[in-house]
């Protein structure tokens, strides 16, 4: 690929910073600890990293809560350390994609500190702010999905304050053009400084309805969590009216324009709305809108092959010339080796859930310690740092059991994470899935992660290819990935069980090998061509 579509096909590895690697003893991950382990990241094969938001912040919801966009926080080093990073990295032919979080700052940063003194200031209308009702009570029935009201009452303009996530990230009002300029400015930046894209946090955030209509009620059997729970009461309304606006799009318009003036530079945008997949479609279409986008649909309990062909079929039929990217896990859901693998996660079945992403049409995000096959750690209550869990805990545990540090080296204080207590414990049950116990085992996990990664480079058909499902009963994913002549026959057992694919008119002419992982095998018996998969096994092979 060029280096302006870099991204197309592209694996991004997702730097969680206040867990990767801590080089000063403090407890919290950095950016001199993310470039001690650049050597790392570029071993697994990836092209990217994006780093979660490492800017001036005081750390209510660990960085995407910020005071000051154009500075680093202390916590995480300097603005040196940052330039530093994007040399190291770029010498290693790995691209760096930052955080951006748009939407809404912190309450203590400078423009809401003047928004809130009187409501006739110079920043006056560059938060959303309403008046009460006549009774005192909150402008409408919108929640949080950190919980609650959406509204804060500020005494001194007499007026509530939006924020859609904790009280103390207030949103920024997108419908006040010298908002829209100010975060053209913070963004060009950061372009400035040479990096190669942005990941967009909540960008379906960003406007507001200017009517302040209520959201309508959510019937019980509609109700599902996208990035929160089903007893949040947010599950219960259609969001129609705090996020998602028509206006979005042309916000989105001008971003891209600034970012056409860097060539290479890409958006991806995090999207959360009622129809998500469309939504995704919507905001990547043609060539003035998002690079890419991606969603919480692959971020979810739901795991089978009908459940994930059903979404990429459904992505695929909306999204035209758009480009998707797709994700099995983040910095807010339960790992997916828990999520999916439930009790019987094992090497070979998170071998193939890393396969069967990166065969799908499109870019990925990977999240660190999924080349690991970590498990969601188990944190005790008085153990939380997540303010999303505290608030929601029992029934809903949070998002520090995906946040743990890195297991380093297995016989190391903390796991070789940091010579002090970390911010959050490392979970035990990490330890004998460290790297250096990983790196010694050929047929590990970290190994089979970066030997497909290797091997994926050199199939065009999987990077650029189309894909088109193929029904093979409710235990095995199966599709075609074309690319002008090239065809290429791929599968997934889902199962522990071994399974068989029949191939009918399909014409395998080769089996495609190197790719390392437990294969299937071709067999004819009584005039029938079949593919024989082993339980979690994977199957490559070219198609005439």
């Amino acid at each position: 690929m060029s280096q302006v579509t870099w991204w197309r096909g592209g694996v991004i590895y997702q730097v969680y910073p206040r867990s990767l690697m801590d080089s000063n003893g403090d407890g919290v991950g950095d950016l001199q600890g993310i470039i001690a382990k650049l050597d790392y990241i570029a071993s697994l094969n990836v092209d990217a990293i994006w780093i979660s938001p490492f800017f001036k912040s005081p750390m209510k919801d660990f960085g995407y809560d910020i005071s000051d966009y154009l500075e680093i926080d202390p916590l995480f080093g300097t603005m040196a350390d940052f330039e530093q990073l994007i040399e190291q990295a770029h010498l290693r032919n790995i691209k760096v994609v930052i955080d951006q979080v748009l939407s809404h700052t912190s309450d203590q940063h400078a423009w809401f500190e003047q928004s809130r003194q009187s409501r006739d200031n110079d920043k006056a209308d560059w938060y959303v702010w309403a008046d009460p009702k006549d009774d005192g009570s909150a402008p409408n029935n919108w929640l949080a999905i950190f919980g609650g009201c959406a509204w804060e009452w500020e005494p001194r303009r007499q007026q509530y304050y939006l924020h859609n996530f904790l009280k103390s990230q207030p949103d920024l009002n997108f419908h006040c053009p010298q908002v829209r300029q100010a975060v053209l400015n913070n963004v060009e930046f950061w372009l400035k400084k040479g990096v190669d894209g942005f990941r967009l946090d909540a960008i379906t955030f960003c406007y507001h309805d200017e009517q302040l209509r209520d959201n309508p009620a959510k019937p019980k059997d509609q109700r599902q969590g996208r990035g929160f729970s089903e007893d949040n009461p947010y599950a219960y309304q259609y969001h129609y009216y705090n996020n998602t606006r028509p206006q979005t799009v042309g916000f989105i318009e001008e971003l891209r324009a600034l970012i056409n003036r860097y060539p290479g530079a890409v958006t991806l945008g995090e999207v959360s709305s009622e129809d998500s997949l469309a939504t995704m479609a919507e905001y990547t279409q043609g060539d003035d809108r998002l690079h890419m986008a991606y969603s919480f649909e692959l971020l979810t309990d739901d795991f089978s092959a009908a459940y994930i062909r059903q979404t990429v079929e459904e992505l695929e039929a909306s999204i035209g010339d758009g480009w998707p990217c797709w994700a099995i896990g983040n910095h807010d859901v339960q790992r997916v080796a828990t999520r999916w693998g439930k009790e019987q996660a094992n090497p070979t079945m998170v071998k193939m859930l890393n396969a069967m992403l990166f065969s799908l049409r499109g870019s990925v995000c990977s999240y660190q310690g999924e080349e690991l096959g970590l498990t969601e750690a188990v944190i005790d209550f008085e153990q939380l740092q997540d303010p999303f869990g505290i608030a929601f805990w029992p029934m809903f545990k949070g998002r520090d059991g995906c946040r743990t540090p890195m297991p380093w080296i297995q016989s190391a204080d903390n796991a070789g994470f940091s010579h002090t207590q970390p911010w959050l414990p490392i979970a035990p049950e990490h330890i004998n899935s460290a790297v250096d116990v990983q790196e010694a085992d050929s047929h590990s996990i970290l190994n089979s992660y970066r030997h497909f990664l290797a091997w994926r480079k050199q199939q065009d058909v999987l990077i650029e290819g189309d894909i088109n499902f193929i029904d093979a009963g409710q235990n095995v994913l199966a599709f075609i990935r074309t690319l002008g002549a090239q065809r290429m026959l791929v599968l997934f057992n889902f199962t522990a069980q071994q399974c068989r694919f029949d191939l009918g008119q399909l014409n395998v002419t080769d089996i495609v090998q190197g790719h390392g992982l437990e294969s299937g095998h071709v067999e004819s018996q009584g005039g029938s061509t079949s593919v024989i998969l082993p339980g979690y096994a994977s199957f490559y092979g070219k198609v005439g």
